[in-house]
């Protein structure tokens, strides 16, 4: 038995050492198909933030009532909220305004319409629910008028609402990523009335505008030098004192504008609303909110801001997202700016914005709201948001009553 046991034993010990051996080869490959499909995903979620996209739906339309003039929306955080929004639907009607919530269950929402949609309307089930309200100039039954921004990519189409009377003062609005100028026309009935003149802007890759060379996003990187642009149009046509308003990515736009502009001497301050402060801090929590592993969200921000990583993506050039950083640039603010932004934004994480308040409360005003999600707080809360922008420009001694005194 024991000759048996000395006999066997050293191949017993061969076949075990070449067990381990496949085992460990077996987990090897694992682990390299495994880091290939992270990398994969990682690579496929830079190509989604670079790349520009239509409206995506995002709601589903359960019923329309004609009669009543009323429309049934799947329940989600943003449909359930009390307001008034906008609707892009496919069928009769491309874009219906909503008014307020009027039932529902606990799946449903049943909202107001103010559109007016016929008896035989046929919609399909598909929608985006959206904060715009407005979708065209015309809406605000205000004077403006159609012009062109010329920029080193070619032209940019922008609305120019004059203000009443002569002013030296003017705000340029800036939509966001995914997005339209229309976004930002709710914002231009409070600065007419303090009498200041609105240019609502467009830049490259956003349908609207000139394409860029890769037609890529670079998350406010390149995108800012056509605010410049527009800044430069400002100043041609009397602005001496150009307010900054951006929105989501415009807040990204904005703030590299105040930071980088050869403008900055006009630049009088900046209005952020729901803004993208730190490009990071965003995408991290988008991959959380996506359940990513970390590591993948990590080599994402990776390859967006490396040389062969924008190679891959195709966006011509890495995006230094240290100098996207805001936060890390606080210290280069030298404007005054106010801060609007939702603690449960649901896309842009106010956290960064609550982090710039910090570190420069010497310039920047923060208002918090809640409920009101991302970009729909002129939606949520008209009166407490065209407030505190009023008495904002005012404390600057930027409105038309401030002239006149």
């Amino acid at each position: 038995m024991n000759a048996f046991r000395r006999a066997a034993g050293p191949r017993a010990s061969r076949r075990s050492i070449a067990g381990v051996r496949i085992a460990l080869s077996s987990l090897s490959v694992a682990f390299g198909l495994s880091s290939a499909a992270l990398a994969a995903v990682s690579l496929r979620v830079a190509r989604t933030v670079v790349t520009p996209a239509g409206r995506v739906p995002n709601v589903r339309i359960v019923s329309l009532d004609a009669a009543a003039q009323t429309i049934t929306l799947e329940r989600t955080p943003d449909t359930a909220l009390p307001g008034r929004y906008g609707l892009f639907t496919v069928g009769s009607a491309d874009y219906l305004r909503l008014g307020a919530v009027v039932g529902g269950d606990e799946s449903t929402v049943t909202r107001k319409l103010l559109t007016h949609v016929p008896a035989d309307g046929d919609l399909a089930p598909e929608a985006a629910f959206s904060g715009w309200y407005f979708d065209q100039p015309e809406q605000l039954h205000l004077p403006y008028r159609s012009v062109t921004i010329r920029t080193a990519v070619g032209p940019c189409p922008a609305w120019e609402f004059p203000a009443a009377h002569d002013t030296d003062v003017w705000v340029i609005q800036v939509h966001g990523r995914g997005t339209t100028r229309a976004e930002t026309l709710r914002a231009v009935p409070v600065f007419h009335d303090l009498g200041i003149t609105s240019l609502v802007v467009s830049y490259r890759n956003d349908g609207e505008a000139a394409r860029s060379r890769t037609g890529t996003y670079a998350l406010g990187a390149t995108e800012w030098r056509d605010l410049d642009a527009a800044i430069g149009y400002a100043r041609r046509n009397g602005a001496r004192r150009v307010i900054l308003m951006g929105w989501s990515m415009g807040g990204a736009l904005a703030l590299q504008a105040a930071f980088d502009s050869p403008h900055d001497d006009v630049i009088a301050g900046l209005v952020l609303e729901s803004p993208v402060v730190d490009w990071r801090t965003v995408l991290t929590y988008q991959g959380r909110m996506m359940k990513l592993p970390a590591p993948v969200s990590r080599f994402a921000q990776y390859l967006l801001g490396t040389a062969w990583g924008a190679t891959l993506l195709g966006s011509g050039a890495p995006i230094p997202l240290d100098q996207l950083d805001g936060v890390a640039r606080a210290g280069e603010l030298r404007e005054p700016a106010l801060i609007l932004h939702s603690d449960d934004d649901g896309f842009v994480p106010a956290d960064a914005s609550h982090a710039l308040a910090a570190a420069r409360p010497d310039l920047v005003t923060m208002e918090t709201f809640e409920i009101a999600r991302h970009t729909k707080l002129w939606n949520y809360d008209e009166t407490r948001w065209s407030d505190a922008i009023r008495t904002w420009v005012r404390a600057r001694g930027l409105s038309r009553e401030d002239a006149d005194a």
